[in-house]
């Protein structure tokens, strides 16, 4: 099931899709696509809902796209995931997952513009597989527990200053917390649709040109490892997302190559959770 929010920024509507697209009204279910929904959310009843036609047609033509999720208590990053982006880094690999903490007000729309901060000269991309949690977890003893807490799966951008991260005092969370530094979106995929989290294909071009093209296969901790291994240090709640670290081919990475300024286009798609696009403007 796919699950979307439509409108303009702070007035959208929750919207679920069929199986052919057509655009499906939640508004008279609830109030948003937010954590008190997600804690609640029966898939099946919904499914049933909509194949039965009780749910009013939404027109989506000519609507603004917003996060799947409405303004998230938390978006917690995972740094250094990907064995290729840690060796283009030159960092080691990790003996446990690296976290950093964005805030709330980097979440816009998977296809809203995307500022370059006042100061910033080295801005990036990070095509990612952003988890969305569904129940409250702390402590979870294992695998099979946190999947149980996975509301589903979207696409992220997470977008970095790098001159801010590692120029500035050697703190990730200030090259990370721009706003408009987390697109998220199109959709919310319920985790029944995504058979394995980690055989997900994800791409990413700039300017139409491909820069990073990896799998969820090449993690060095797995989905299911980064719920779980959060949750030892933070109560997870519904409505929260993980951003799970970028493959190889930031531009970081690769020097001579230019970082983002005003009027680049960058694009993200994720096989089965959909294509986001950002045209980067200034703060």
């Amino acid at each position: 099931m796919k699950l979307l929010r439509v409108g303009p920024p702070g007035a959208e509507r929750p919207v679920v899709l069929g199986q052919d697209g057509t655009g499906y009204d939640l508004a008279g279910r609830a109030r948003d696509i937010d954590g008190a929904f997600l804690a609640g959310l029966d898939v099946a009843a919904l499914a049933r809902d909509v194949a039965a036609g009780a749910l009013p047609v939404v027109d989506l033509a000519g609507q603004r796209v917003g996060a799947p999720v409405a303004r998230p208590g938390k978006v917690v990053g995972i740094g250094l995931n990907y064995r290729d982006h840690a060796a283009e880094a030159g960092a080691a690999i990790p003996d446990e997952p690296v976290i950093f903490l964005k805030p709330s007000c980097t979440v816009v729309g998977p296809y809203d513009e995307v500022l370059v901060p006042r100061g910033g000269e080295k801005t990036d991309y990070e095509a990612e597989l952003a988890i969305v949690i569904g129940r409250t977890a702390r402590y979870l003893a294992g695998h099979a527990e946190a999947a149980e807490v996975i509301a589903g799966y979207t696409i992220a951008n997470d977008v970095t200053e790098r001159a801010f991260q590692f120029e500035r005092g050697g703190q990730w969370d200030k090259g990370k917390s721009a706003e408009t530094f987390t697109p998220l979106g199109p959709w919310l995929v319920t985790a029944d649709e995504v058979a394995d989290p980690q055989r997900l294909p994800l791409r990413l071009w700039v300017n139409g040109e491909l820069r990073q093209d990896g799998s969820t296969a090449q993690m060095i901790f797995p989905v299911f490892e980064l719920v779980r291994y959060a949750s030892q240090f933070m109560v997870l709640e519904p409505g929260d997302v993980i951003v799970t670290g970028t493959p190889a081919g930031v531009t970081l990475g690769h020097p001579g190559t230019p970082f983002l300024t005003a009027g680049d286009i960058v694009e993200i798609e994720i096989d089965g959770l959909g294509r986001q696009r950002q045209v980067f403007g200034k703060a």
